[in-house]
């Protein structure tokens, strides 16, 4: 007889990566990121939160799974809840990675929850990382993983004019999240996850109005937002995800500082809040 699996016995799992934080990585960020001003090579800093761009897991075709993503178990748990969603994440940056330099990354599985929702049964995984380079601690991380059941259609935004949550004096970008610049995101993080490139599996299969514009892309779009408009040092960041949101319309970036703070959101095109984020700085 077959033993059944308690995620619980995943708790304490670790993982060791190296890579070296390569100029030609960096470069295909800021390209995608589509800054053509910024000048980063050898022995300059890594700006924050691209360390997500290194230590990518390049599982073989044989242990992909049909949705895109690898198959379950080794590191994380085996959840077999068919959804998988990178719901949130909180970071310290205690020293910047140099660029053109090695690194290591080591991960722990530190909890792991089974809870009912309004959806059906979730299950909440939480990651710790640390990253260290020459010998000192550069990125404290936490990272939220969420498993769900599958859902009902999700219905289409009504898009409306204008950003209804910004105040006099934010940062505001509006994003055309385009099939291209998604499939180049999924490029640069090895991410094959269909629902971010297949548009008839984003619809057909999991219910989607559209390509599914990644977490990770939108939290690293609010990061860009306060690299772009201050050269304080971030020292903090962390976000949420509320809401998905799709390649059919345009989102709004909006971006409050006061003092040492910054409040961010991403805004769907009907108003909606579908992440919110926030980075502490220092001079």
């Amino acid at each position: 007889m077959q033993q059944a699996v308690h995620y619980s016995d995943w708790i304490g799992s670790q993982e060791n990566r190296q890579d070296d934080i390569t100029g030609s990585s960096v470069q295909a960020v800021l390209n995608v990121l589509d800054d053509v001003a910024t000048m980063l090579g050898n022995g300059d800093r890594l700006p924050p939160l691209w360390h997500w761009f290194f230590f990518l897991p390049r599982a073989p075709m044989a242990q992909m799974g049909s949705d895109g993503h690898p198959k379950r178990g080794g590191f994380m748990p085996p959840v077999t809840l068919p959804r998988r969603m990178f719901a949130g994440a909180r970071m310290i940056f205690h020293s910047s990675l140099i660029i053109g330099q090695p690194a290591t990354r080591d991960g722990e599985v530190i909890a792991v929850q089974e809870k009912r929702g309004g959806t059906g049964t979730l299950v909440f995984v939480t990651v710790r990382y640390r990253i260290m380079q020459s010998g000192r601690l550069c990125v404290e991380e936490e990272q939220d993983i969420v498993y769900r059941e599958p859902g009902g259609p999700v219905t289409a935004p009504t898009p409306i004019a204008g950003v209804p949550h910004a105040i006099d004096g934010a940062w505001v970008q509006t994003i055309t999240p385009t099939p291209v610049l998604l499939f180049r995101f999924s490029a640069i993080t090895f991410n094959s996850h269909r629902i971010h490139y297949d548009r008839p599996y984003a619809m057909q299969e999991e219910n989607y109005p559209g390509l599914v514009v990644h977490g990770p892309l939108v939290a690293t779009l609010l990061m860009d937002l306060v690299r772009r408009n201050t050269d304080r040092t971030v020292v903090k960041y962390s976000f949420r995800g509320k809401n998905p949101l799709f390649d059919t319309y345009k989102f709004h970036l909006v971006g409050q500082l006061s003092g040492d703070s910054v409040t961010l959101e991403a805004q769907g095109p009907d108003g909606t809040l579908c992440m919110t984020a926030t980075a502490e700085l220092k001079d």
